[in-house]
């Protein structure tokens, strides 16, 4: 009821008509590629300022964070956008295996897999006339069966993520949000003197991208954005402080 009181009334019953809801039953669900993004623009703004804070550190020259924040942003932002396109794709085939071998164990083991689906809603507080009624509408198609065993017994989703879309999310996340931290070393470098006390800047600017990442992530999991900001920044701080401490303690190797 609290979440309705911050919408409109009206809209959520123009949403929850049969037909807008068979038909968004219908279409099924859709990919929602937001853990893709906060994974990308979290890793991006901690692994970038990472090496602003660290080169900083050691007192190294503003050119060569902006050559070792660059390459990060390449090498690192590549990398995860590969890794990430080939799990999500080994989470799909791993998935369309699993279908397979519950076909071929609906195919040789009916009663086997029938008593399955039974354990399984007979859980769920189903007994009796009912539990024979359910188990009977849901064996009566083999497709059914597959989907009800996938969601029940693995509880694997139904729905493909497509790996490229997944990947190119994570890799336009971190290039973008990456980028932040070498801002104002960027803006110096291009108008020397723009900008006084550029790590301060760095460093305000990818606070502020905590902020905002963090925001965006709470809005989608109906989290405090508070929490979800002090979160991240949390998460940055952190890595910013140990990358910066190395900087110092290893300053005498460039010296």
């Amino acid at each position: 009821m609290s979440q309705i009181k911050h919408e409109n009334k009206e809209t959520y019953q123009a949403i929850h008509t049969p037909e807008k809801i068979a038909s968004r039953l219908q279409d099924g669900p859709s990919s929602v590629y937001l853990k893709d993004f906060v994974y990308g623009a979290i890793d991006g703004a901690v692994t970038t300022f990472a090496v602003v804070a660290g080169v900083a550190g050691a007192g190294m020259s503003a050119g060569v964070i902006i050559i070792l924040g660059f390459a990060n942003l390449l090498a690192d932002g590549f990398s995860m956008a590969v890794s990430n396109y080939l799990g999500t794709r080994a989470e799909n085939q791993f998935r369309a295996e699993t279908r397979k071998r519950e076909q071929d164990e609906i195919h040789k083991w009916p009663a086997g897999e029938r008593e399955e689906v039974r354990q399984i809603y007979a859980l769920k507080g189903f007994e009796g006339e009912l539990l024979d009624q359910v188990v009977a509408v849901i064996t009566a198609d083999h497709e059914r069966w597959i989907d009800t065993m996938l969601l029940e017994e693995h509880g694997m989703t139904l729905q493909d993520h497509h790996p490229g879309k997944a990947g190119l999310a994570t890799f336009v996340a971190f290039s973008l949000v990456g980028l932040i931290p070498l801002l104002p070393y960027l803006l110096n470098w291009i108008s020397p003197g723009a900008v006084v006390s550029t790590f301060f800047w760095s460093s305000a600017l990818t606070a502020a991208a905590f902020l905002w990442v963090g925001a965006v992530k709470a809005r989608f999991v109906n989290q405090s954005r508070l929490i979800g900001a002090v979160e991240t920044i949390g998460i940055g701080g952190i890595a910013a402080v140990l990358a910066y401490g190395a900087g110092v303690l290893l300053k005498g190797l460039v010296e």
